[in-house]
This record gives structure tokens, C-alpha cells and sequence, in this order.
């Protein structure tokens, strides 16, 4: 049985943003795994992708469903909780218990919506070292994600760089191409021009009960992005739905329901403004910027840094990571490696096809 326990940390000190703004005060959820040790030498810091949160691993009493990385993280896996005290925190701007949009603003108890600032990765990172310092952890072993949460690990790499000993990024970039952003401009359209969205000012209990459509074809999009051409054929082909007729207008493929299925659901468990922040953040994603290069940027990485990318991820590309391994290479640094995984099963591989990394993992570890 995983050692699983919730925690909630309030800040009173402002926080002070990428943009120049202030937030204050706010929230951090965390979710913890295992046992610090004496040395407090052998924490872990997971982080978490756009729609995910702090539950990586386990389950919840009465719960069935398992956090997002529990292939990975537990007793005996890669991301050993018998050897390691493994923490993840929920990112500021998300919906499960960190201070995001729909989170009451101070002094007034109404929701932010628009008046929340926008948050950047850099931001999330930040709140999650002045986390840690609160928490007594100076120096963790390694900090690792995927995604988004590749974009925080690097973060740590760059802007703390003496606070891990490893980062572990997998399938991400150093800065979110047009593509990605291309992906995340549907789903903010479509949420934006959903009537039931009223501009922001929705009530969330109508949205968690009812859904909201337009949300729902923002995540059909982002659903194409995380797949591939290869594994959508593996695991759909060409079959239909078989109680549906091929010449009825609405009859679907098992693709079709497979989107319409993933994208209604989705509205119904996650907040459409922490979405559009959330994007809007990876959106504006840059190790670069703040420095004269992206050479000066990872030049200040002291980790070890071990870099994943997936063959046939169309989102983030591997030849995006593997440029940041050469870059580094070229500046004469040894401390980087990277590995491409064989897999045909696109950007989601990194969540769904652990039997690939875990060795890479617990051998970098």
C-alpha cells in the first residue's frame, strides 16, 4: 500500500510575478509519497502536465481510480517510494485546491476569474520552491515531468540551479512552438465563444453538471495532438460504431466517439478559466527569455539532466529535445544525455507506455 497523504500550505507573503504582478495570498496542494529521511537527502519533486494534478500516485480511499503516474511512482518502480520521498504539487492558476482563477479573491470572497494574473511556468516553479523552503527541503535528488511538467523540471534547471541533483524531462521543448500553440488557440476559441461560458462569469456547479460543448471541441483538438497517425489506426482503424448505420449523418467512427467521449467528459472535471491560464502559460513558455540566448539559458544547468523524447510525438517534437542535449554538447557540458523511445503512440506515450522509460528512469535515479 502506497504511503499517500494531502497536504495544504497557505502563503500570506506576496508572491511576485513574471509579469510584474503580485499575488497574495495563496494556496499550494501537495500530495506526498513515502518517507524523508534523516539526511532529508532523497526527495523526489514530481510535476504535473496541463490537466493533471498533484495525485500521481495511488489511489483514494474509496476511489478507484489511480493518479496519473502510478505506473511509475510507488513501492519497487522506477520512482522507488520505499527508497524516495516523492512530493508533486498542484500548479498555481489549476482547479484542484492551489489558488487559480476561480479561487476567492482577497479581501472580496468573490472568485478572480479575469483578475487573476497571468501565471507563467517560471511562477509555478517559484511558488514551489518557496513550498519546499517552508517544508525544510533546500536540495531534492531529482525533479521530473513530462509535458508541461518537462517545461517546470527545466525551469528548475535554469532558474534554481542548485536545487536538484537530476532533472528528468520527457517529451517537451525549451520553448512551445507554433504548433502546440496552434492546438491550444481551438480550444481557448472554442471555450471563449461557448455561450455557457458567459464570458467568464459562468457558475461552476452549472458547468460541472452540464458540461460546457465548446471546452469539449478545444479538448477533441488537443486530444489529435496527443495521439499519433500510427496509434489512432492501431487502435480505432477504419471501425464504426456498431450500432450506428454508415449512411446516417451522425453515424460515427469509434474515433469519433472515442473524441466526443474523452471531450464532454473532461468539461465535467476540469475548470474552462484554469484551462485558458494554463495554456496561455505554456503558450509563453521560453527558457530564453530573460537571457541573451537559449545558450546562456541552459548554460546555467549544474543537474545531471536527462532528456526523453517520443519517435512519433507530433506536439512536442523529439528533435526538440534532442537540440537542448546538443546544445549543451556544444557548450561544452557533459552533464546531459539523451533518449529517444521507439514508440509510435505520440505525445501521450510519455504517461501510457511507462514499460519504455522505466529503466532509463530508475537507472538515471
Amino acid at each position: 500500500m502506497l504511503n499517500l497523504h494531502i497536504h495544504s500550505e497557505h502563503f500570506t507573503n506576496p508572491l511576485y510575478l513574471e509579469s510584474g504582478r503580485i499575488l497574495e495570498p495563496y494556496d499550494i496542494v501537495y500530495e506526498t509519497y513515502g518517507e524523508l529521511n534523516e539526511a532529508r537527502d532523497n526527495v523526489i519533486v514530481i510535476c504535473h502536465a496541463l490537466t493533471g494534478s498533484h495525485h500521481a500516485a495511488g489511489t483514494y480511499e474509496g476511489d478507484n481510480k489511480s493518479g496519473w503516474w502510478d505506473g511509475l511512482i510507488g513501492q519497487g518502480k522506477a520512482v522507488d517510494t520505499d527508497k524516495f520521498f516523492v512530493i508533486c504539487t498542484n500548479v498555481l492558476g489549476s482547479c484542484f485546491g492551489s489558488t487559480g482563477p476561480m479561487s476567492p479573491r482577497y479581501p472580496y470572497n468573490e472568485p478572480y476569474r479575469y483578475k487573476f494574473p497571468v501565471i507563467t511556468i517560471l511562477d509555478m516553479v517559484k511558488a514551489q520552491r518557496i513550498l519546499f523552503d517552508r517544508l525544510g527541503i533546500h536540495q531534492v535528488h531529482a525533479v521530473i515531468g513530462g509535458s508541461m511538467g518537462g517545461m517546470q523540471a527545466l525551469a528548475f534547471g535554469v532558474f534554481f540551479p542548485n536545487f536538484a541533483k537530476k532533472i528528468i524531462a520527457m517529451a517537451t521543448t525549451a520553448a512551445t512552438q507554433p504548433w502546440a500553440i496552434a492546438f491550444n488557440k481551438v480550444a481557448q476559441e472554442a471555450i471563449l465563444k461557448d455561450p455557457e461560458f458567459k464570458n467568464g462569469y459562468y457558475d461552476p456547479e452549472v458547468i460541472r453538471e452540464n458540461g460546457l460543448s465548446g471546452m469539449a471541441i478545444g479538448r477533441m483538438a488537443g486530444h489529435i495532438s496527443f495521439l499519433s497517425h500510427q496509434s489512432m489506426e492501431r487502435k480505432f482503424g477504419r471501425e464504426y460504431k456498431s450500432n450506428d448505420g454508415l449512411y446516417e449523418l451522425f453515424g460515427k467512427f469509434q474515433i469519433e466517439s472515442y473524441l466526443e467521449y474523452n471531450g464532454y467528459n473532461f468539461t465535467k472535471w476540469f475548470d474552462p478559466l484554469s484551462y485558458l491560464y494554463i495554456t496561455k502559460a505554456i503558450n509563453i513558455y521560453d527558457l530564453s527569455r530573460g537571457f541573451d540566448s537559449l545558450e546562456e539559458a541552459l548554460g546555467k544547468i549544474n543537474a545531471e539532466l536527462y532528456l526523453i523524447g517520443f519517435e512519433k510525438d507530433i506536439l512536442f517534437l523529439p528533435s526538440e529535445m534532442e537540440s537542448i542535449h546538443n546544445t549543451m554538447r556544444t557548450l561544452g557540458k557533459t552533464n546531459s544525455d539523451y533518449f529517444e523511445v521507439k514508440s509510435d503512440y505520440g505525445h501521450d506515450a510519455f504517461l501510457v507506455e511507462i514499460d519504455k522509460i522505466e529503466n532509463y528512469v530508475r537507472e538515471a535515479l
